[in-house]
């Protein structure tokens, strides 16, 4: 959204944000250690990260960047790939549900606002007051960006994010475990990109990261947004 942010669309953001940090970024956590636990890895279990407490999973700078930047990050579940039966499938199935959850808590956000949409329609409500249709659509759209974004993110091919994991099942054994050697570096590397990036964007208006990621992450909402009214649309359809 352009421009300045009104009182009630800024509380609406806010709260969305930390609908996002209390639950979809333990969610997100939680389906990482428990695909793990169900593939024969005790570590998220002993380490008390199979639950969706979030505190167990919040990493309070990771909250406060989603705070300030819109994208963040919480503590990342160890797992314990020798425990699976194909260690490098098992690793690229543990991190495929992290991004998963997310799709999956966007669904939920637009499904939740398409079924208020649908009941304040059919009541009135929705023609006597839009401005509270207006907050509404914020506040799950904001939690469905937030939660795409996320997705998306971690689903780039560099280490140590979600992508790398199963980008790198591909790459014969010895080179998979030789690159993961060097994920600290990477990532560093890769943080250093982020900061630079970001001063374009500040500076210039200009970011490779949005120029990538921005395209993907408005069509993977807008298939969801899609699939989530479709019952909906079913339904109207009946009803008229």
């Amino acid at each position: 959204m352009s421009g300045q942010l009104t009182l009630s669309e800024a509380i609406i953001s806010f709260a969305s944000c930390i609908v996002v940090i209390f639950i979809t970024l333990p969610i997100h956590e939680w389906a990482h250690g428990f695909l793990s636990t169900c593939l024969g890895d005790p570590t998220p279990r002993y380490q008390g990260r199979l639950t969706l407490n979030p505190l167990a999973h919040i990493d309070w700078l990771g909250a406060l960047a989603i705070l300030t930047c819109g994208i963040g990050w919480a503590k990342p579940v160890q797992v314990n790939a020798r425990y699976y039966k194909s260690p490098k499938w098992g690793m690229a199935l543990v991190a495929l549900a992290g991004p998963i959850s997310n799709i999956l808590t966007a669904f939920v956000a637009y499904f939740l606002y398409y079924l208020i949409w649908v009941v304040m329609s059919l009541t009135g409500i929705l023609q006597n007051d839009l401005i509270w249709h207006t907050l509404i659509f914020m506040f799950f759209n904001v939690i469905a960006y937030i939660s795409v974004s996320l997705a998306v993110f971690n689903l780039i091919p560099i280490p140590p994010f979600d992508g790398s994991r199963i980008l790198f099942t591909l790459l014969p054994q010895k080179y998979y475990f030789k690159i993961m050697q060097y994920e600290r570096y990477i990532f560093m590397g890769f943080f250093l990109f982020l900061i630079v990036d970001n001063w374009l964007e500040r500076n210039y208006s200009f970011s490779f990261l949005s120029l990538i990621l921005d395209p993907i992450i408005d069509f993977v909402l807008y298939c969801i947004s899609n699939l989530a009214f479709l019952p909906f649309k079913l339904l109207l359809g009946v009803l008229t």
